[in-house]
C-alpha cells in the first residue's frame, strides 16, 4: 500500500501577492498564459523544468512555489 502525497502549487498565492496577471507571468517566464492558468487553478502539475522557469521568472525559490508535508 502506498500513501499518495499531493504537493500544492502556490502559484496563485504568489501571483496575488505580486499582483500579476497570467499574461504578465507568461512574459516573465516564457510559459504560455494557458499553462500558467492551468497550473494556477491546480488543473495540471508542473514539471521540474516548469517550476524552475516559474521560480526564475518570478524571482522566488522553487520551494516558495510548493506546499509539501515534507520539510
Amino acid at each position: 500500500m502506498y500513501n499518495i502525497i499531493i504537493m500544492k502549487i502556490l502559484l496563485d498565492k504568489i501571483m496575488t501577492e505580486k499582483n500579476l496577471s497570467t499574461r504578465q507571468v507568461e512574459r516573465m517566464t516564457g510559459i504560455s498564459s494557458s499553462s500558467v492558468g492551468r497550473i494556477r487553478n491546480g488543473d495540471v502539475s508542473p514539471t521540474a523544468d516548469t517550476l524552475e522557469a516559474l521560480a526564475k521568472g518570478l524571482n522566488v525559490r522553487i520551494t516558495d512555489l510548493i506546499e509539501s508535508p515534507y520539510k
